[in-house]
């Protein structure tokens, strides 16, 4: 394979007899051994004003030989509502088959939705888009085969290298008809997550999930009280939130009910507090008005709501931010209005970072100690609450400052901070302000770039022949014609090429070893010998791979996907729910890797085995292991890459 070869190879095998032939052809994704990686610096200011930024890793590039850029990618725009716009369409696909990417895939359709009938604007602009038909989608777009190989794992392949192409993108998923059919088809699937006692599983075959249950029944809430749910579906969805609803009540009156078996004294204000799951529920239920507490759960409601309201202090700041809703909306604004005192009072406020919380910088692992999360949490309080819109921008700027590659770090973050960004952003498409922008020796006049009608958007690529260090000296002028500026932002997006084994990394909470084993069969039984990168393979044998797992801490919701060399195929091809020592997991076989799911991830060390047969040979790199919180993307950890060689 060629050096930074990442295309599809395309074989053709042809039988011919006399005048009449056979033939066959197929596409063969070839995945580099080299990491994409990214590196951004946003681009903030406020008003007119001549702002000097330094892209410090871009600038000393040149210390690495093997590092090879692919592409530096300016963005930039005036508006809120196009940064949450441009967002949907990473939730409008699911990647996995889960509840909540399956949710959030039907939430960004209804939002996209909500969008077309709330602006119009919006709407005329993707009706033009729609008018150009020609080359609508290339062909690597049009190759199923290849997208869930090549695309999936090469993502930086489908990245549109002209505005056009990204616009068509984004055409596609405001296409009234699709809109139509992937919401009547997205919704279906998700009721099939929905057990007989009304609680949504994380995977097939888990078990009822609390937590995922109260997001999905939360946003289905937010959904309804947007008025952006289908007439066809409304009935339906509240019939969903009715199933369920008897299954969070009485999740809460089973935690009341242990607490008074416990002997615990029930004295509100006692050294006991309720945990963040609790005020999940009480902020679902602020949106669910017209479906009362039945009477049996009502003591633990009160006891519960009077607890949060005794006890708010003592909890994080995104708890916080739901009591303080919760309790607004169930007549008590007092209180309400006071916890926001708090965090307002609490709060770091920068002209050019906005206003945000000193824990947001280090963030967390488990959901409720989420960034993003806990950021679009505040824009909805002070929103709603105090109605303050100077700080309602200076959290939508802090806020923006997190987007990364025209996406937040999950799909959970991405629903969040739409929802939060639609709820005042969409009147911000009227501001009109002129932009400089300068790199090195080159000068970007918004004017005199392609740019979308009416949103103040553009979009810049220097291809890899033309990135150098010197664009690292960035400089952003902003002229405005209206007389209250309203803040800008953009970002600068470098993409390169590392070999695996050079990419630094900072330690984090997990940790990843991993081994490849064959299995030789001796007069002692199979006995397990480590392959080292100088060990010659065969077809036909049997390697296991073992990934050793640390964790020095609890952690939710984990991501762990295991590549594999290109030479051999996985023995267990079925993807199913699993649960070994004490563990429970959801494995995932995909063409050129094997993933893990791990809803809770207790504090400990795991070991994984599992089975692959050699099929062909030749010289390959067998990828990395790599690890991520989902809903804390910070932490993450990778293994080292290994080579192997069949001969």
């Amino acid at each position: 394979v060629p050096f930074n070869f990442t295309d599809a190879l395309v074989y053709r095998i042809v039988a011919r007899s006399g005048n009449n032939s056979d033939g066959e052809e197929a596409a063969l994704p070839i995945l580099t051994n080299r990491m994409l990686v990214t590196e951004t610096l946003p681009l903030n200011t406020r008003g007119d004003s001549v702002k000097h930024f330094n892209f410090d890793k871009l600038l000393n590039s040149g210390k690495s030989e093997t590092l090879k850029s692919h592409s530096l990618t300016i963005e930039y725009s005036t508006n809120t509502a196009w940064y949450a716009i441009q967002a949907l369409p990473y939730l409008a696909e699911p990647k996995y088959e889960c509840a909540d990417y399956l949710f959030n895939s039907y939430y960004a359709n209804t939002l996209a939705q909500y969008i077309l009938k709330s602006s119009p604007k919006i709407a005329e602009m993707m009706a033009l888009w729609q008018k150009d038909t020609a080359n609508f989608k290339s062909n690597l777009q049009k190759n199923e085969e290849l997208k869930s190989v090549l695309l999936e794992e090469t993502p930086w392949l489908l990245e549109a290298m002209n505005e056009t192409a990204q616009m068509k993108n984004l055409a596609e998923l405001f296409d009234a008809a699709r809109l139509g059919l992937k919401l009547n088809t997205g919704f279906e699937k998700l009721k099939e997550w929905q057990s007989p006692n009304g609680g949504f599983v994380w995977f097939k075959g888990g078990p009822q999930d609390r937590y995922i249950t109260q997001y999905i029944i939360g946003g289905f809430a937010r959904l309804l009280n947007l008025k952006a749910i289908r007439p066809s579906q409304e009935n339906q969805v509240k019939a969903m939130i009715v199933r369920a609803l008897p299954y969070l009540d009485a999740a809460l009156k089973k935690d009341y009910d242990e607490l008074k078996k416990s002997k615990q004294s029930l004295k509100i204000g006692y050294p006991f507090y309720p945990q963040p799951i609790t005020a999940q529920y009480f902020y679902l239920r602020s949106l669910l008005t017209e479906n009362p507490v039945a009477e049996k759960i009502k003591p633990a409601y009160n006891y519960y709501r009077n607890q949060l309201k005794a006890n708010w202090l003592k909890q994080n700041k995104y708890t916080q931010a739901m009591i303080a809703l919760s309790l607004y909306r169930t007549n008590d604004k007092g209180t309400a209005t006071a916890i926001l005192r708090s965090l307002k009072e609490n709060s770091i406020v920068n002209e050019e970072l906005g206003m945000y919380w000193k824990d947001w910088t280090s963030g967390g692992y488990l959901w409720y100690q989420a960034p993003i999360e806990s950021q679009a949490m505040m824009i909805e309080a002070f929103s709603e609450i105090s109605n303050d819109a100077k700080a309602v921008d200076d959290l939508k700027t802090w806020l923006l400052k997190n987007k990364q590659t025209n996406s937040w770090s999950t799909s959970k973050a991405t629903a969040d901070a739409c929802y939060a960004l639609l709820l005042k952003g969409v009147d911000w498409l009227s501001v009109e302000q002129k932009v400089s922008i300068t790199l090195g020796d080159s000068i970007l006049q918004r004017d005199q770039l392609p740019q979308q009608a009416g949103t103040g958007y553009f979009k810049y690529v220097f291809t890899e022949d033309k990135v150098t260090p010197q664009l690292g000296k960035i400089a952003v002028q902003v002229s405005s014609t209206n007389a209250t500026a309203t803040p800008t932002w953009g970002g600068v997006y470098w993409q390169y090429f590392e070999d695996l084994d050079k990419i630094i990394f900072a330690q984090t909470p997990l940790k990843l070893s991993k081994k490849l084993f064959i299995t030789k069969n001796t007069d002692r039984g199979p006995v397990l010998q480590p392959i080292t990168n100088n060990e010659g393979l065969k077809v036909g044998d049997k390697i296991t791979v073992r990934i050793e797992l640390r964790a020095d801490r609890d952690m939710e919701y984990i991501h762990m996907k295991d590549m594999r060399a290109a030479c051999m195929e996985p023995v267990n091809v079925l993807s199913s729910y699993k649960y070994k020592g004490g563990l429970g997991y959801y494995e995932s076989t995909k063409d050129a890797s094997t993933n893990f799911f791990f809803s809770y991830l207790p504090k400990g060390n795991y070991v994984f085995e599992y089975n692959l047969f050699v099929t062909h040979n030749g010289n390959f790199s067998n990828g990395i292991t790599s690890i991520q919180c989902l809903y804390a993307p910070q932490f993450t950890a990778h293994s080292e890459g290994i080579r192997v060689n069949v001969e």
